[in-house]
């Protein structure tokens, strides 16, 4: 295991503020009435809804919004999503990783294809930077949850792969198929965390300096205004400096 490394931002989804809410709450709910439909309405047999319960709490929305997506899911009139990735690179060479639900395909293809080359991208096909990732679960705890050596500790009695702690909290790595046992087992120990999600973690990443940066958060901007796109990911990383004059 890791002990402390430096957290790069890798998705950014954290800092947008309430403008931004309602359609978080939006591309929550829809996760929620896919995963309800796919599987069990019951949260407790089906791993995926409880996680997109739990991710959706996390950010605070109301309980009467979750149920309603459930639902939605059982009452026979949820639309028909389809899954669909995107990956291409943006500017500065970076590579992106779009996670979508969509009704309509042409729709959704068209709208990242643009927006990917109206910000300096440049869409590539499935897998093009695919390799470039690791499917992992990410559960994050406050700096509160305790120091380094007893979330270290927490993490490798519930199975965790890694752990990164600094002033701002703990970022716990685990297998994408164990993150539900994990996150029950650290939920014992340390209690709720902040977030628990499957996310594409980077083996690498390009750093960035102010213009690039500023470029490639117009482009995930942009991205995750559709309401088509669930998450966009990149392997970025900038230094404080420019993170604090963004």
């Amino acid at each position: 295991m890791a002990g402390h490394s430096k957290w790069a931002n890798i998705q950014h989804r954290k800092g947008r503020q309430d403008a931004a809410r309602s359609k978080l709450f939006s591309k929550f709910s829809k996760e929620i009435t896919v995963a309800a439909k796919m599987g069990d309405p019951d949260p407790d047999k089906n791993p995926r809804l409880r996680l997109a319960i739990k991710e959706a709490k996390s950010q605070s929305m109301p309980k009467d919004n979750i149920e309603r997506a459930i639902k939605k899911a059982t009452g026979g009139d949820a639309d028909a999503y389809e899954e669909i990735r995107y990956e291409g690179y943006g500017p500065g060479g970076v590579a992106v990783i779009v996670e979508t639900m969509t009704d309509n395909r042409n729709r959704t293809a068209s709208n990242v294809r643009s927006t990917f080359a109206k910000n300096g991208g440049n869409l590539g096909e499935t897998g093009s930077v695919g390799f470039m990732f690791d499917r992992v679960g990410q559960i994050v705890y406050p700096a509160s949850a305790g120091d380094a050596d007893a979330v270290m500790e927490a993490a490798i009695n519930a199975g965790a792969d890694d752990v990164e702690s600094s002033e701002d909290g703990h970022v716990i790595w685990c297998a994408f198929e164990d993150v539900n046992e994990v996150s029950t087992a650290l939920e014992a120990t340390l209690g709720e965390s902040e977030s628990t999600k499957l996310v594409w973690k980077p083996q690498t990443t390009t750093e960035l300096d102010l213009d690039g940066m500023q470029k490639l958060m117009k482009l995930i901007d942009a991205l995750e205004d559709d309401d088509d796109v669930q998450s966009v990911t990149a392997n970025f990383e900038a230094s404080d400096a420019v993170m604090e004059q963004l």
